[in-house]
């Protein structure tokens, strides 16, 4: 039936949607414990695990708690998370190719600047700083960021925390919009790769 239905150009039928993998991958796709998303829905813990496990069908008031929760509409619960297109983009960056920019503090070189609207900003950078007063206050910037010490040793000052000294290997992530300064405690000026988020 299937194979007649293509031929005769009819669209099948699209495949009914889980539920249960529903609600655990809208969780998951926020970062929430079970406990984080059943406060956010007003819901028992126990509850939405019977629910993701599909140990119960929630009632219309449970689903209307769960979507809100959720910050989607009722409908989109039932409604399959859209494949990515793909878009085959590519590009390589030769060693010591890539767009340079220096500041007082930083030399960074820019990597995969062939492609446009990136999601994501990579760079390595030469950090020069040695004393937290050699910048003019926080640097602080939309996304969030991941760096990773190639070379030397760092430390990374934030605006919340208590300063992180980073060795060759080490690596952080953190929300970029937060005060940071990363300086070098090596003789030598440490090398660190960045990646930053533009969505």
């Amino acid at each position: 039936m299937l194979r007649i239905a293509r031929e005769s150009g009819e669209v099948a039928a699209p495949e009914p949607v889980d539920l249960a993998a529903r609600v655990r991958e809208l969780r998951k796709a926020r970062g929430w414990t079970l406990e984080q998303a059943a406060r956010q829905a007003g819901l028992a813990r126990s509850t939405l695990s019977k629910i993701e496990n599909s140990q119960m069908s929630p009632t219309w008031e449970a689903l209307k708690k769960l979507a809100e929760g959720l910050g989607i509409s009722v409908p989109q619960l039932f409604t399959p998370r859209p494949r990515a297109q793909v878009t085959a983009r590519m590009t390589v960056t030769r060693a010591h190719e890539g767009t340079r920019q220096a500041t007082p503090t930083y030399e960074h070189e820019l990597l995969a600047g062939a492609l446009t609207q990136k999601q994501m900003l990579p760079y390595r950078a030469r950090i020069r700083a040695r004393r937290l007063e050699e910048f003019g206050g926080w640097v602080r910037h939309d996304g969030e960021e991941f760096l990773y010490v190639l070379t030397g040793i760092v430390r990374l000052h934030t605006e919340f925390y208590e300063p992180a000294d980073l060795k060759r290997g080490d690596s952080a992530y953190y929300d970029a919009s937060m005060g940071h300064n990363l300086i070098s405690l090596s003789e030598e000026d440490a090398t660190v790769l960045w990646v930053t988020s533009l969505v």
